[in-house]
C-alpha cells in the first residue's frame, strides 16, 4: 500500500532552515572540470534554496587521475569562474555512487533538507543508495533544480539510455520515477 519508497522518499517534507545540496562528481581525468562537472555545479547552485539561512554545498568525487580531485574541482569552477562565495564541503575519497552516498552521509545528518544534484537517472540512484543505507536521512530529501526542459537537448536520449542501463542494480520499487527524480 502507499508510494514506492522512492517517490516518497523524492518528496520530503522540506521543513526546517539548513539544507544540504549534494552534487556528484562524473569521471575528470583533467585539471579542470569537464563539461559534465560544470553543468553538475551549475545545476547545484541554482538548487541553493535563496532564502535558507544556513546551506551548505557539498561536492563529492574523489581523484581519477591522482591529481586533484572532482570534488576540488568542482568548488573550484563554483568559487572561481562562477563566483560562489556560500559554504562548501568536500567529500575526495569515492570513487562511486555508492561511496558518493556513504562519504557524505556524515555531511549531511544536522541538516533539515537534502538535494542530490546530478543528472536524474544517477540522482534518482544515489536517492536510492540514501534510502538503503540510512532511510531517516532520505526522508529529508527535497527537489534539486537539476532538471530543466530543453537542457542537454541533443544528447538526450543517450543519456536516458545509460542512465536506464546504470539503474539496472535496483529494485523494481526502487526505479519508480517520481516528477521530481
Amino acid at each position: 500500500m502507499g508510494e514506492p519508497a522512492l517517490v516518497s522518499c523524492s518528496r520530503g517534507h522540506g521543513r526546517g532552515v539548513s539544507e544540504a545540496v549534494v552534487v556528484l562528481g562524473y569521471r575528470n581525468p583533467r585539471t579542470a572540470a569537464n563539461l559534465v562537472n560544470r553543468w553538475r555545479v551549475r545545476a547545484g547552485l541554482r538548487s541553493v534554496t535563496a532564502d535558507s539561512r544556513d546551506t551548505r554545498v557539498i561536492f563529492s568525487g574523489g581523484s581519477t587521475t591522482g591529481g586533484a580531485s572532482e570534488a576540488q574541482l568542482m568548488a573550484d569552477y563554483a568559487k572561481s569562474v562562477l563566483g560562489f562565495d556560500g559554504t562548501v564541503l568536500l567529500e575526495e575519497h569515492s570513487r562511486t555512487t555508492w561511496e558518493n552516498v556513504t562519504n557524505v552521509i556524515p555531511l549531511i545528518e544536522d541538516v533539515d533538507r537534502i538535494k542530490i544534484v546530478s543528472q536524474p537517472a544517477h540522482a534518482l540512484k544515489a536517492r536510492a543508495y540514501l534510502r538503503r543505507q540510512r532511510p531517516d536521512l532520505a526522508e529529508r530529501l527535497v527537489p534539486a533544480d537539476d532538471y530543466r526542459l530543453g537542457e542537454w537537448l541533443i544528447v538526450k536520449p543517450l543519456l536516458a539510455l545509460y542512465g536506464l542501463w546504470t539503474l539496472r542494480g535496483l529494485e523494481d520499487d526502487e526505479r519508480k520515477i517520481s516528477l521530481y527524480s
